[in-house]
């Protein structure tokens, strides 16, 4: 049925000609004046984009990463990095691939987690129905082994593929990782991934958090992991209930403490934080800063702050399927209707969550554009004026 109404939609959109495109007053992206960040944010979120797009030089085609710390993308740009390990799981068991690296410099433990190369894996990837999720039990001092000092996640419901991934990743992952951060108590835990990684990064992070670690998380282009109850969970456990104050630079240092631990980065005209559909019961969870600037290369200007887990001035402004205050609709001949409107207002006729072609260009754009281990990042992609991108901090 929902084939159908899709099918629906885009035929309206090949065939409407009451509205073009170029008859449209052209979007308007929200102010960002009280609700911007800092420089030190912009720089950090931009390095680890760099950090993130290294991951996908460990599959094929790619050569790898290489002891010390060497690649064909930004690996040169980050000295004071040196390679734990990599891993690939391959197509066959949830296509999870990344890599752990100890940051010298800035003194971290690094997982980035890699997106998938297929167009037609994604699309599989992000249709599927939730299953439920139980979180990791808790093993802080008191734990009398029932896992009763970890919160409980009632009704929560996580996307199968992500999960299994994370199930498969962790079992390749944690010994090193754990001796690491034995051997490195101070270093910081870093998580970063980019698109399904993202999603997986997520996974890692809230079990990492049950183990007693501390983590940092922070995706771009994260699709919708569970449904409500679990984004509502990931909102507890990662304190994203109360909105980030907005950076004043008159009185605020330039370190911009007032950040959350996880930050969901978006890009305006990105389908994947919108999927998978609300009409199959996902949603998404808080911590979000927002690209509001279509094109390559952002400025600090150019990114905000989001409020609460659908804020109507950011990503989830593009989907017509979530209501005011963050209840997602389940009804899906209702969902259908609200966006035949959207393919007769839409500047390109089809709503944001169905335009699979920016998958290439909205997902992959986030400072860089990510997926190409090439020397200096895809070299159509119209990002790298940052500074010396020297990687160091």
């Amino acid at each position: 049925m929902f084939l159908s109404a899709l099918l629906l939609l885009l035929s309206l959109a090949t065939t409407t000609t009451t509205v073009s495109a170029f008859q449209q007053a052209p979007l308007l992206y929200p102010s960002s004046t009280s609700r911007n960040i800092s420089s030190a944010l912009f720089a950090d979120l931009e390095e680890l984009a760099r950090i993130v797009d290294i991951s996908y030089c460990v599959s094929p085609p790619s050569l790898g990463i290489l002891h010390p710390f060497r690649c064909l993308s930004h690996c040169k740009e980050f000295p004071k990095f040196s390679l734990v390990t990599t891993w690939n799981t391959g197509p066959l068991l949830s296509d999870s691939c990344g890599y752990i690296a100890l940051d010298h410099g800035k003194e971290r433990v690094i997982v980035a987690f890699r997106g998938t190369y297929s167009l037609a894996n994604t699309v599989v990837d992000l249709s599927t129905i939730p299953q439920t999720y139980v979180p990791y039990p808790g093993s802080g001092p008191d734990d009398d082994g029932d896992g009763d000092d970890e919160p409980k996640c009632e009704g929560c419901k996580v996307h199968m593929g992500f999960h299994t991934a994370w199930l498969i990743t962790n079992k390749l992952v944690l010994p090193d990782l754990e001796r690491h951060l034995h051997l490195w108590p101070h270093y910081k835990l870093t998580l970063v991934g980019h698109s399904l990684g993202g999603a997986v990064a997520a996974l890692a992070g809230l079990e990492l958090l049950a183990r007693g670690y501390d983590p940092t998380i922070t995706t771009f282009g994260e699709p919708r992991v569970g449904n409500q109850a679990l984004a509502r969970y990931i909102d507890q456990r990662f304190h994203l209930q109360t909105p980030n104050r907005p950076y004043n630079p008159d009185t605020d240092t330039d370190n911009d403490t007032h950040q959350f631990n996880y930050r969901r980065v978006t890009h305006i005209n990105d389908p994947v934080p919108l999927l998978p559909l609300t009409e199959w019961g996902f949603a998404s969870h808080a911590g979000e800063i927002y690209i509001r600037k279509p094109d390559l290369p952002p400025s600090a200007q150019d990114l905000e702050y989001c409020v609460g887990d659908n804020d109507p001035r950011c990503i989830a402004g593009q989907d017509s399927t979530v209501q005011p205050g963050g209840v997602s609709k389940r009804d899906l001949l209702a969902s259908v209707a609200n966006e035949v409107q959207d393919v007769l207002h839409e500047p390109w006729g089809v709503p944001a969550r169905y335009r699979l072609w920016e998958l290439f260009f909205a997902h992959r754009d986030y400072f860089w554009r990510l997926g190409l281990c090439v020397p200096g990042g895809d070299p159509l992609g119209g990002g790298g004026r940052y500074g010396d991108g020297s990687g160091e901090g």
